[in-house]
């Protein structure tokens, strides 16, 4: 007899329906199985959103979450009983919310931008930083470019499948392109020896393995970033070279900003930060800026404007006038 799926593989099966990246499969999942342990193992189609609302309280009161980590737990809940139970959650208005903290972004001056590019290694995460800084894109859409997506003739970078499941092309600096070259050239050799060996097959989105069949082993979709060793797909279990791994960027992005001696705290993000903070000082339209970045609301680009000539920079002091 064919037995019906766990309710976890249910869900990640769902989530995989709607083509999520694994990184928020993981979240879901994740998040399912607290919800339900919290429960004392109980099955989400006995719960409602009384349950719902105990559970986002108790992350809100007991844990003290971020707003960010419970809105993320919600959407996880909402999820299953959406796409897998097929039932209406009902209302869980009342639930004690995480307060959403306000915050400016940690944004580089130039003269500190200029002292970590000095100190960056001449190695492929030195390549992909000098990337986060001068097109200001993310360091997930960073490291899954595809060769296909580089232009050096128009200059642009194409950002497929962003934040929101939205595409757009952001700029490709000339000043990185000469080491960029070399390092495709470095990359293409490295993939006509993995073509010779049998696995050069790359992973395609969605439906395109099957639509192209040949297409996993063309040099325009291979990344434009990959591992150095190849490993196997957790989805597919198919061995093959991935990109390289975020965490490893970000080992190196604190070590060079320690040696740098800038006293911030200093993410891939802030790199993003950076590049629209210092075009908007050059003149450039917010409207443009928001483009680049991709955002959708042009509010979530002006928190940058906050970043320019702020009050702490361009008053005086009454202790300075004594």
């Amino acid at each position: 007899m064919n037995q019906q799926p766990k309710l976890l593989d249910q869900l990640r099966n769902a989530i995989r329906l709607k083509h999520y990246p694994l990184s928020t499969e993981k979240a879901y999942v994740s998040w399912a199985k607290r919800y339900i342990l919290f429960h004392n193992k109980k099955h989400p189609i006995e719960m409602d959103a009384r349950h719902i609302q105990t559970f986002l309280t108790y992350l809100a009161v007991n844990q003290h979450v971020a707003a960010s980590t419970q809105n993320q737990a919600l959407n996880a809940i909402v999820f299953l009983y959406h796409y897998v139970l097929h039932k209406d959650p009902g209302d869980f208005s009342n639930a004690v919310r995480a307060k959403t903290p306000e915050r400016l972004p940690v944004v580089l001056t130039q003269g500190e931008v200029n002292l970590i590019l000095k100190c960056l290694p001449k190695t492929t995460h030195g390549l992909i930083i000098h990337i986060l800084y001068g097109t200001g894109m993310r360091l997930k859409e960073t490291l899954r470019l595809r060769i296909q997506d580089l232009d050096f003739i128009k200059g642009t970078t194409a950002v497929r499948d962003g934040k929101g499941a939205k595409d757009r092309i952001t700029m490709l600096p000339e000043s990185v392109q000469p080491a960029l070259k070399e390092h495709l050239n470095r990359v293409q050799a490295q993939f006509r020896h993995d073509l010779a060996d049998g696995f050069a097959d790359v992973y395609l989105p969605y439906a395109l393995a099957r639509k192209y069949p040949k297409a996993d082993k063309e040099w325009k979709w291979q990344y434009v970033f990959p591992a150095e060793y190849p490993s196997k797909d957790p989805r597919s279990g198919v061995r093959r070279r991935h990109h390289i791994y975020d965490r490893s960027v970000g080992k190196t992005i604190t070590k060079v900003a320690t040696l740098s001696g800038v006293q911030k705290l200093i993410t891939a993000h802030v790199f993003r930060h950076s590049f629209a903070t210092h075009l908007l000082e050059a003149g450039t339209n917010i409207r443009v800026v928001q483009e680049l970045l991709g955002h959708k609301s042009i509010e979530t680009t002006r928190i940058y404007l906050h970043c320019l000539n702020t009050p702490g920079e361009t008053v005086v002091s009454p202790l300075d006038r004594l």
